[in-house]
This record gives C-alpha cells, sequence and structure tokens, in this order.
C-alpha cells in the first residue's frame, strides 16, 4: 500500500527533520494513528514530494525524517474542465471524483440552466467547500500537485479560456463527433465544458463556437452533470498518454 499523503510548506520540505503539526499533523497523529517506522509522504501541492519515516509521534504532531525529493514536472498537456454548477452535494462529487482521476484545474460555471445559484454573501462558502474538497480527494488519490479551483466563472470567463486553448471542447448530445476521435496537443490547456443537467442553451453554443469551443459527444447515453466530466477527462487523459 503507497504510504498516505500530507500537506507541508515548499520550505518545510527542504529540511531534514520535520515537525508535522496544524491540522494535517493533528490528523496524522490521532486520525491515522501512524507511528514511528511508518512511511509518509509530504508535499507542497506544487509538484514537491518528500519521502519521509516517522520518528516520534505525540497527540498532535509527527517527527519525520526526510529522505529523498522528487518534484514532479507540470503536466503536458494540462487538462481544465469547466464544470457547470450540478444540484445539491453533487458538485463537491463531481470536484472530488475529477481530482482522483488526475484534472488539472475544476473551473466553476454559472451557466443559464444550472439550478444551484452560488449567491454573492454564499460564494466565498460554496467555493470553499470544492476547493477543500479537491485538496482531500488530492490528498487521497496521493497527487503531488492539487488540481487549482478558480472563482465562479461567467459564461464570457468560459468563452476566454476556450478561446485560450490549444484544444477547446463543449460536450454536447447532439454532436456528431464523438470524444474518442478528438486529437490531442502536446501541451497547452485542453479546455473541457460540461454543462448542466437542462442543458448547454443555443445561446452559451454559439458563445462558445465563436471562441474555438468544438461540440463533443461521450456516448450514446446522456450522463449526469456531475459524471459526464471524470469520464470525459478520463477518455482524454488516456489520449494524451497521461494514463
Amino acid at each position: 500500500m503507497s504510504p498516505p499523503v500530507f500537506l507541508a510548506e515548499a520550505d518545510v520540505l527542504e529540511q531534514d527533520v520535520v515537525v508535522l503539526d496544524g491540522p494535517e499533523g493533528r490528523h496524522a497523529a490521532a486520525v491515522r494513528r501512524l507511528r514511528p517506522g511508518e512511511r509518509v509522504d509530504l508535499t507542497d501541492g506544487a509538484g514537491l514530494l518528500a519521502e519521509c519515516v516517522v520518528t516520534a509521534a505525540d497527540r498532535a504532531s509527527l517527527t519525520l525524517e526526510v529522505g529523498a525529493r522528487h518534484r514532479e514536472p507540470p503536466p503536458a498537456p494540462r487538462l481544465v474542465v469547466v464544470q457547470a454548477l450540478p444540484k445539491g452535494d453533487r458538485g463537491e462529487l463531481a470536484v472530488e471524483t475529477m481530482t482522483e482521476v488526475g484534472v488539472d484545474v475544476i473551473v466553476p460555471w454559472a451557466a443559464d440552466r444550472c439550478v444551484t445559484r452560488w449567491r454573492p454573501e454564499r460564494r466565498d462558502k460554496a467555493l470553499g467547500r470544492w476547493r477543500t474538497t479537491a485538496r482531500e480527494a488530492a490528498k487521497q488519490a496521493r497527487r503531488s500537485r492539487l488540481p487549482e479551483v478558480p472563482d465562479l466563472a461567467s459564461t464570457d470567463d468560459v468563452a476566454a479560456r476556450l478561446g485560450a486553448a490549444s484544444l477547446a471542447l463543449v460536450l454536447h448530445e447532439e454532436a456528431e463527433a464523438p470524444l474518442s476521435a478528438v486529437e490531442p496537443p502536446a501541451d497547452g490547456d485542453i479546455v473541457l465544458v460540461v454543462g448542466p443537467e437542462g442543458g448547454i442553451t443555443g445561446a452559451e453554443l454559439a458563445r462558445f463556437a465563436a471562441a474555438g469551443g468544438r461540440p463533443t459527444r461521450l456516448g450514446p447515453t446522456v450522463l449526469r452533470t456531475s459524471t459526464a466530466g471524470v469520464a470525459a477527462a478520463g477518455v482524454l487523459l488516456a489520449a494524451t498518454g497521461r494514463w
């Protein structure tokens, strides 16, 4: 079994002996009950990973001896999924599963037909839940790079991302071109738009097409918005050779 992963600042990972305290240390010591002699990996969430061994443990912290260090290069190409806001807690489900498979950026999108709305007074809290979900899922998946979860995007923001992408795709059940036939670029950003349960409006499709977004379909069935992104990510990650 691979060792558990915890987060630490980059300058901490340069030390030969690290005291892991705070929330990460309490979780490691009190919840995971890690003890001297056990392996632990620490990461800064930006690609630097340190292989460590526990040398001492108390109720709220671990003392770790740092061994080998590795720096994972930035992914190429980078996979960006624009996720229309799902209903209820399905947003966190989408973030969790996309993080586990390796999506690099997860952009929340306020599509016209979204039932869920992040009102201004609750936006920070909702965005915080997505970011916390991404962080915890990344640790569970043993990732050394945390996915980015930027602020809530408007349709114009999404169009700008599509216009700057190396490959711009929009999932749509009526598209003729299958996602499996897409030739991915070697680098840059692949931006994939996942619409809401009610579908992407004609005006949104036109806006995305003008920005270079290519409609594509995932398969013969219609998936929920909270599962379409992870299914499409699997196809694209396999096509790029990252899987």
